[in-house]
Parts: C-alpha cells; sequence; structure tokens
C-alpha cells in the first residue's frame, strides 16, 4: 500500500514522461493504438497533471479547455499496481482544485467504469442528454500506425 503523502502531483509538462503516458493510453480502451505526436500534441494543448512517488510517474489526467468556459476530462489514468489505492481520487482531487481557478461553467467527461470515483467531486449524468451530439471514430488511429 502507498502512503498517499508520498505522492507528488504536477502540472509541469516538463516533468511529465512522455513513455509512461504514451505507452498507457496506445493500450486503453479509449485510445487504443494512439500514435505518440497525438499523445505529445494533445499534452501541448491542454491543462495536465500527472502523479509521482519520487520520481516515477504513475498516474495523469487530461483537462480539454478554453480556460474560460468549458473542459473536459480525458486520459485519466494510474498505473495498475498503484491502482485501487486511492491514487485515482486524490489526482482527481488536485485536479479539481486546480481547475476551480479557471471558474469553468461546465466540465464534461466519458467514463466505461469510474462513475463512482467521478460523482464524488460533482459529476453527474447529462440532465439533459438529448442535447448532446456527437462524431465517433474509434477507430481512427488504427490505421495510423
Amino acid at each position: 500500500m502507498v502512503d498517499l503523502n508520498k505522492i507528488k502531483y504536477s502540472t509541469d509538462k516538463a516533468t511529465f514522461d512522455l513513455n509512461v503516458i504514451h505507452t498507457f493510453l496506445k493500450n486503453s480502451y479509449w485510445s487504443k493504438n494512439i500514435p505518440q505526436v497525438v499523445v505529445e500534441q494533445a499534452i501541448k494543448n491542454s491543462f495536465c497533471i500527472a502523479a509521482f512517488i519520487d520520481e516515477q510517474q504513475i498516474g495523469f489526467a487530461r483537462l480539454i479547455t478554453d480556460y474560460s468556459t468549458f473542459a473536459y476530462l480525458a486520459d485519466v489514468f494510474i498505473l495498475e499496481m498503484y491502482q485501487q489505492q486511492g491514487i485515482g481520487s486524490a489526482l482527481i482531487q488536485h485536479l479539481i482544485k486546480e481547475a476551480e481557478s479557471m471558474n469553468l461553467r461546465r466540465i464534461l467527461l466519458a467514463t466505461r467504469d469510474a462513475h463512482d470515483l467521478y460523482a464524488k467531486y460533482g459529476f453527474t449524468s447529462l440532465n439533459h442528454p438529448q442535447n448532446f451530439m456527437e462524431i465517433v471514430r474509434p477507430n481512427i488511429y488504427l490505421d495510423a500506425g
């Protein structure tokens, strides 16, 4: 069990381990086979936070935002060996605290299996899901190599 007090959080992109982030995301259900260059660009254009034990990155979350009105929470993960220890909750808590200064009107996210985690931080099901539309291209990275 990890001592949560030993985990450090950083929004400094220079401290992020791109290999850790890319390796996790390219194997995840939501961004299967994502190219590293796409991950780099996504990080560059987003507000991000990472979790570390000593110098080792163990988690990550990305907030796609205009820093004024809207954000979409994406790419949240904790490395498997550190899951189920409260680190994901602490990471989201730190991210939400950082985002409070943006005074965002809406933050959205999509999750297949972590509804209970996000509910702790005020996320709910859409009040009017019929108002939302999407374009989905789930296999976009398969041809990217």
